[in-house]
C-alpha cells in the first residue's frame, strides 16, 4: 500500500494530454459556468496527494471537466472513482479515461447540487461517526458558481449526518476561489470572518493547504485559488432537520445556518448540560 501523501505506482496507459483532449473534442471553458481547466498533471498530482492515501479508497469527484484531477485520482490506485459532470461536452473525454481504467471510473451526467451521493457507494463503507473517517473522499476543483452553495449544502449534510456524510466523517479536499477559502479559514476578529467561517469551523477542522496561482488555469482567472481540506469533527453536533428547534427551523429554509457565534456558544453550553 502506498505511503500516506504519495501516489501509488499504478499508472494509466499512455493517453492524449489534457490539452490534446481539449483540442480533440473542441472544448472551451464556459464563462457562465465559471469553468477553469487545470492542465498541469504535476499540480493535479499534488492536489490528490494532499487528500492522503487513496489506495483502495472510494472517491467522489465534483466537476471533473476535461479530467485532469480525474487522471491523478485514478493513478492513486483507488478502488472506485465516481465523477458527476453537468456539462455533456466533457463526457466523451471522461469515457476515454473510463476505457483506460476498466471498472475503476463511474461517470454520472448530473448536477452535484442535487445528486444523491448517499446512494452511490456500498453500505459496507459506513462507519460510526465517532470512529475514524470512512474510506470515502470528496475531491474537486469547484466551479466558482457552485462552490458556496455546495459547501453550505455539505455543512448542513454534516449536521444532519446525511448526503456524503451518511458514510461517516467523509473527508473533503477542494479548491475554492480566494475569497471563499479565506472565509472558511478566517479566525475570530478577522475581516473575512463570516457566518460561513463560524459554521465550517464549528463542524469541521478546516485547513488551507496551498495557494494555486491563476496562471495555472486555462483560461486564467483574475484571482488566485486555494486548496482547502475539511475534516468533519467527531464532536460535530447533530442538528437533524426534524430535531431543529421549531423557532429556528424556518430560518433553515430561508438561509442555512443563521446562527451567530454567541448563539452557537449557547447551543454548545446547552448541549453539554443536556438541554438540547
Amino acid at each position: 500500500m502506498a505511503a500516506p501523501g504519495k501516489l501509488s505506482t499504478c499508472r494509466l496507459p499512455p493517453l492524449p494530454t489534457i490539452r490534446e483532449i481539449i483540442k480533440l473534442f473542441r472544448l472551451q471553458a464556459t464563462k457562465q459556468l465559471s469553468q477553469n481547466f487545470l492542465l498541469d498533471l504535476r499540480l493535479t498530482d499534488k492536489i490528490v496527494r494532499k487528500a492522503g492515501n487513496l489506495a483502495n479508497a472510494y472517491v467522489y469527484e465534483v466537476g471533473p471537466g476535461p479530467g485532469g484531477i480525474t487522471r491523478s485520482i485514478l493513478n492513486a490506485d483507488v478502488a472506485e472513482l465516481l465523477v458527476v459532470e453537468k456539462d455533456t461536452r466533457f463526457i466523451p473525454g471522461l469515457q476515454m479515461l473510463s476505457e483506460a481504467a476498466p471498472g475503476k471510473l463511474r461517470i454520472v451526467h448530473g448536477d452535484v447540487l442535487t445528486f444523491k451521493v448517499e446512494k452511490a457507494f456500498s453500505e459496507s463503507l459506513k462507519r460510526p461517526w465517532e470512529d475514524d473517517p470512512p474510506n470515502v473522499h470528496i475531491i474537486g476543483n469547484l466551479p466558482f458558481s457552485v462552490s458556496t452553495p455546495l459547501i453550505i449544502k455539505w455543512l448542513e449534510n454534516i449536521s444532519c449526518r446525511d448526503g456524503p456524510f451518511v458514510y461517516g466523517r467523509t473527508q473533503m479536499t477542494l479548491t475554492f476561489q480566494k475569497e471563499v477559502a479565506e472565509r472558511l479559514t478566517a479566525n475570530t476578529g478577522s475581516k473575512q470572518r463570516s457566518r460561513l467561517s463560524v459554521m465550517a469551523q464549528y463542524l469541521c477542522n478546516v485547513r488551507h493547504i496551498f495557494t494555486i496561482p491563476g496562471r495555472a488555469f486555462v483560461p486564467k482567472p483574475e484571482i488566485f485559488l486555494h486548496l482547502n481540506c475539511l475534516r468533519p469533527l467527531s464532536g460535530a453536533p447533530v442538528w437533524g432537520r426534524d430535531l431543529v428547534d421549531p423557532i429556528l427551523q424556518p430560518s433553515f429554509a430561508v438561509l442555512p445556518f443563521p446562527w451567530t457565534e454567541q448563539e452557537l456558544g449557547y447551543l454548545r453550553v446547552s448541549r453539554q448540560k443536556g438541554k438540547c
